[in-house]
């Protein structure tokens, strides 16, 4: 039982992950959001085929598995999770030049912090995981308010609910393992690929929320007009 909910929660991610990531590119034109949710899924499908075939961690998919980890908890779920949401909180729209530079930033810290893959702490990298990430949770925060203002109070309560769980997971990831869990975390990285699932699906209909309210209220230019019609 606990096997398959692990499997569940996988595939509940990376259903997640193709599908809002495809429709933020679709819909939206936001490559920043609309790749990392794929990167997101391509990481729960090659940790979904590591844990199937037996989860060696001698094997090339353990270390593929670290670096996309290291790619979304670094830079990917923190500072191109903010740039991406910025288009309907500020109508940031960064350059492709932007755009790929922080994917290249994500990138890089990806392959540094393979050097610390393993069971046991490092106490600097996995410091770092948790200083971005409250920061990233503090525009969240932001975001979610943005939300209840314009009268979306489900979402805005969703929103927050979704970056208080995943905070809380960030914090427990390195730090503070489950009493009882076993030696490949499988309790854990449960919750963990559920809430992740959960976060890009709600976050999605956020966006969407905010887009369609600033279209409404003239905020968004006309010429985006048509990308509404599609959502």
């Amino acid at each position: 039982m606990k096997d398959l909910l692990f499997m569940l929660a996988d595939l509940w991610m990376i259903f997640a992950g193709f599908y809002f990531g495809w429709k933020f590119i679709r819909r939206y034109n936001n490559y920043l959001l609309g790749l990392e949710w794929m990167i997101v899924a391509t990481s729960g499908s090659n940790f979904l085929l590591w844990a199937l075939l037996g989860g060696d961690e001698s094997s090339p998919l353990y270390n593929i598995a670290y670096f996309f980890d290291a790619f979304s908890r670094s830079v990917g779920i923190t500072l191109i999770l903010v740039m991406g949401l910025l288009r309907v909180t500020h109508r940031y729209k960064p350059s492709v030049a932007v755009d790929v530079g922080a994917f290249a930033l994500a990138a890089a810290a990806g392959l540094y912090f393979q050097q610390f893959r393993g069971h046991e702490l490092h106490v600097g990298p996995a410091t770092f995981y948790v200083v971005v990430n409250v920061l990233t949770t503090l525009f969240l925060a932001y975001f979610s308010w943005r939300l209840w203002k314009i009268g979306a109070k489900g979402l805005a309560i969703g929103a927050g609910l979704a970056t208080a769980v995943a905070s809380a997971i960030a914090i427990t990831y390195d730090f503070f393992p489950l009493q009882g869990d076993d030696e490949h975390r499988t309790l854990f990285y449960t919750a963990a690929l559920a809430t992740w699932g959960f976060q890009m699906f709600v976050y999605f209909l956020a966006y969407r929320a905010l887009h369609n309210h600033n279209l409404a209220t003239g905020a968004e230019p006309a010429a985006n007009e048509h990308i509404a019609a599609r959502a």
